[in-house]
């Protein structure tokens, strides 16, 4: 019989512990399936952070690291350049800390270039803390420190990471994705696959931005949560690719 499915060599064989309806186990198999499709799973480490990504070393079978909150881009930084030629080097982070605590990191392994690879979960709120707002909250979310809703007169406005980064000379790669449908899994599939290719092909820095779900502290069913992406979230954080150079030079953006 032909099989039609299976699990990703790369992904540990266990239950996930997210909240239901929280889209970090689609995008854990993303990234492991990636890894199987580009045979790297021997040389890839991975590097997890503070936050609800700070489980990842449970479900990934490749080496993985965690590194302090905010820091995980200045710790992968380190471990390519000790053996650029044998290791590929991920990181997995949330908004709150990629966002905030890490933004210098962030920013500074952009700017160099770095030939990391970077999957940034923004669900618009800190997960595992308790649903404290976070720099890519949006205007009037209510979360458990914005309960009249994020006023950006007094907290300013979200940060748009890819936006910020693409005025900056040195990355190679950026693109903004969702995972609430079938369609949206299938493109943010391509995107980390691509932005593992690139480092592969010592192309550079490649940042993945994917848009998330949060049900439990956004206060909402899971299905309301992936409806709460394509009225709230898309249109305050539009899809697409903010940087491509290769495709520039190609001209073919």
């Amino acid at each position: 019989m032909m099989t039609v499915f299976d699990k990703p060599h790369s992904l540990i064989d266990v239950p996930l512990h997210y909240c239901p309806g929280c889209t970090h186990g689609i995008i854990h198999r993303l990234v492991a399936e990636c890894i199987d499709e580009l045979d790297i799973e021997g040389k890839t480490i991975g590097i997890a952070p503070v936050g609800c990504s700070v489980m990842a070393y449970d479900y990934f079978n490749c080496d993985m690291i965690e590194a302090a909150h905010g820091r995980a881009p200045a710790v992968a930084t380190g471990v390519k350049r000790s053996d650029p030629e044998n290791h590929i080097v991920f990181t997995y982070q949330g908004d709150g800390d990629l966002a905030s605590i890490g933004m210098a990191e962030t920013v500074h392994a952009a700017a160099r270039n770095e030939n990391i690879t970077v999957i940034f979960i923004n669900n618009a709120i800190y997960g595992m803390t308790g649903g404290q707002m976070a720099p890519t909250s949006l205007p009037g979310q209510i979360t458990q420190t914005s309960p009249y809703g994020r006023d950006p007169k007094l907290c300013g406005y979200p940060i748009k990471v890819c936006e910020m980064l693409s005025e900056l000379e040195g990355p190679e790669y950026l693109e903004r994705v969702t995972v609430n449908n079938v369609k949206n899994v299938m493109k943010a599939k391509k995107a980390i696959k691509k932005a593992f290719q690139n480092q592969i092909d010592n192309k550079g820095f490649s940042l993945v931005e994917v848009i998330s779900s949060c049900p439990t502290n956004w206060g909402m069913t899971p299905s309301d949560a992936l409806k709460w992406i394509d009225e709230k979230m898309i249109p305050y954080y539009p899809l697409g690719v903010y940087k491509d150079r290769s495709a520039e030079k190609e001209g073919k953006i």
